[in-house]
């Protein structure tokens, strides 16, 4: 089975002068736990996870500075460049021990520089728990 046929394909993304607090706010009302970011031609260059918002709030030192945190800093400032993706193509149990080794819970899915779909563990169990897998 490849990563297409259990890959999501409506993936929401954020550029990188998105502020912190609109991400918190998409993260919310869609249900998910990281974004990719794109750069003005819709490159992916980074992931910006709720791992990672959270982190740089508890590594705030005070309540100004996660305030600041919320309202001036951008995603570009805590993503992680250079995420690990995989193609359409490849394997789902390829894909599933790169997650496993990597320790992330999803991978976003390239054609090129494009993001055209994220697999997630959720959709690995479910594969195998339905059989499908």
């Amino acid at each position: 089975m490849k990563v297409a046929d259990l890959m999501h394909k409506a993936v929401v993304t954020v550029r990188l002068e998105t502020p912190v607090k609109d991400a918190v706010v998409m993260l919310a009302d869609d249900h998910i736990s990281a974004l990719p970011v794109t750069d003005n031609a819709g490159r992916m260059v980074g992931v910006v996870s709720a791992s990672d918002i959270l982190t740089a709030e508890a590594e705030a030192e005070d309540d100004q500075a996660r305030e600041a945190l919320f309202a001036e800093t951008f995603v570009r400032d805590l993503m992680t460049a250079r995420p690990l993706t995989v193609s359409p193509t490849t394997d789902v149990r390829e894909a599933a021990q790169q997650m496993l080794y990597a320790d992330v819970h999803r991978l976003f899915v390239t054609e090129g520089d494009q993001v055209v779909g994220v697999i997630s563990t959720s959709d690995v169990v479910r594969a195998v728990a339905t059989g499908q897998l």
